[in-house]
């Protein structure tokens, strides 16, 4: 027991540390702000866990996290507190050790993956320049930059020791788990009123699709480390648990694009044990996507006869994914991409500037498409695509970035998990892939990478990709 202890002080830390902003959080709601002071000894907590503990101060952002909710500081401008001052704290620390100590390991610089992130921050950073609202575009480049120095960057070379990567995984497991909890007996007897259902994760997750992204996200890692060869027996046991709860989580978020994405990662996973590869997924994919425009009049038509509409039985919510007459969500989804593309007409290269479709999109709105949830002020966020997205606010470029990156991302895991030495770290790597995956097929249909809830896990997943990368040994790559 001792030496557990011993070897997990770092940890204990971060969860004691979590349960005090726990506990303050909770004050400073009961008194309406009134015990704001409260929090001040803890900022100096933070500030010395970032000096003396800094790996430790990753794990405990990580923990806080699902915990974490948004906070107007002043007109306009909206932390999620307490995640977001200690991003920005940990980076400007990061950076400070970076440039003092010069210990940085290159390797990870130079991997292909760094460099696309890092082109494409460069990329959102010159379109922020010639914005359409600059004040708000430099606001998103800069919080694009403390979610991407914490938990890419500099992760990345926490994760030299796979013990990181298993310990970050529980940190944000843990959170996430407890926040299931909470969802779940707020679901209980609510089962027939799907509007309820969809608020039950507030205030931690502001709804249920961005719930439903962060479990899918989860759960093949999860799933990995049930079988994972270093866990003991009531580990094994714990992990199962997570699982299950993870599962459970899933079903009640009754998010489609969540269950479609995990669906896509198992056919996925069966491609690649089949030993497809991934160049041959790639066309496999286009073949699907030129086929869809091919007949796209056939399709739409077909769709367009679909009338079910959302619902907490099971099989309409599944029927209900295709349908485009009458459900309300689906319909407003293809009215933002359809405005999307009427933005990005006007300007193909730059496009309107990061961070600007939601307060740009409202006048390109076609009264023949709007839905019952559509308003005219057109504030009621993004472009609910994480390609579409970025394609209107930085052109076609900041699209190709963003897929390269993604793509990038997922080549580099399957290489990882067909050529490394260790099966255990080709299966760790397959594993956090796959969660990845999830994101990407979930990202077609919203896109959270602007939000501490999703950004924490994507980036550390990536992080832990390429440390997986960078730091194993490695066997012949010609199967890939």
């Amino acid at each position: 027991m001792a030496a557990w202890l011993k070897e997990n002080k770092g940890v204990l830390l971060t969860l004691a540390l979590t349960l005090l902003f726990l506990a303050a959080e909770a004050l400073v709601f009961y008194y309406k702000g009134g015990f704001l002071v409260s929090l001040v000894p803890l900022g100096l907590l933070v500030v010395w866990l970032f000096v003396r503990r800094f790996e430790e101060g990753l794990l405990s952002m990580a923990l806080l996290t699902p915990f974490a909710v948004n906070v107007a500081l002043m007109p306009g401008m909206e932390l999620s507190m307490p995640v977001e001052p200690m991003m920005i704290l940990f980076s400007l620390m990061f950076f400070f050790r970076v440039l003092v100590a010069h210990n940085y390991d290159m390797r990870l610089l130079r991997h292909p993956v760094s460099i696309l992130l890092l082109a494409s921050l460069t990329w959102m950073a010159v379109t922020s320049c010639t914005s359409a609202l600059p004040w708000v575009s430099f606001k998103y480049t800069l919080a694009r930059i403390w979610f991407v120095v914490p938990f890419f960057y500099a992760a990345a070379q926490i994760f030299r020791s796979r013990d990181r990567i298993r310990q970050f995984f529980w940190a944000y497991a843990i959170g996430l788990g407890v926040v299931i909890l909470i969802a779940t007996s707020k679901t209980l007897g609510n089962f027939s009123d799907l509007q309820t259902l969809h608020r039950v994760m507030k205030p931690f997750y502001n709804d249920h699709t961005a719930y439903g992204c962060a479990i899918a996200l989860m759960l093949p890692a999860a799933f990995y480390f049930i079988f994972s060869k270093r866990r003991t027996g009531w580990q094994r046991v714990l992990t199962l648990l997570l699982f299950a709860g993870l599962c459970v989580g899933l079903f009640f978020s009754y998010c489609r694009a969540a269950w479609l994405s995990v669906l896509g990662a198992i056919g996925v996973y069966v491609l690649i044990r089949m030993g497809m590869k991934v160049k041959w997924m790639v066309v496999l994919f286009g073949i699907g996507v030129g086929a869809f425009f091919v007949y796209q009049s056939d399709v739409l038509y077909k769709l367009g006869k679909n009338h079910q509409d959302s619902s907490y039985e099971l099989a309409d919510q599944i029927k209900s994914i295709s349908n485009i007459s009458t459900d309300a969500s689906n319909i407003e989804r293809l009215n933002r991409w359809a405005s999307a593309m009427r933005m990005w007409k006007e300007k193909p290269v730059l496009g309107t500037g990061p961070g600007t479709y939601q307060f740009l999109y409202g006048s390109y709105q076609k009264s023949y498409q709007l839905s019952t949830i559509s308003t005219n002020a057109g504030d009621l966020g993004n472009a609910h695509s994480e390609y579409i997205g970025p394609m209107t606010e930085q052109g076609l470029p900041g699209v190709l970035l963003v897929a390269a990156l993604f793509l990038c991302t997922f080549a580099t895991g399957v290489r990882i998990y067909r050529t490394a030495k260790d099966h255990d770290v080709g299966l760790m790597a397959l594993a956090f892939t796959l969660s990845l995956l999830t994101y990407y097929i979930h990202g077609v249909f919203n896109n959270f990478l602007d939000t501490d809830k999703l950004s924490v896990p994507f980036w550390a997943f990536t992080a832990a990709v390429v440390a997986l990368d960078v730091y194993s040994e490695k066997k012949d790559a010609s199967s890939l």
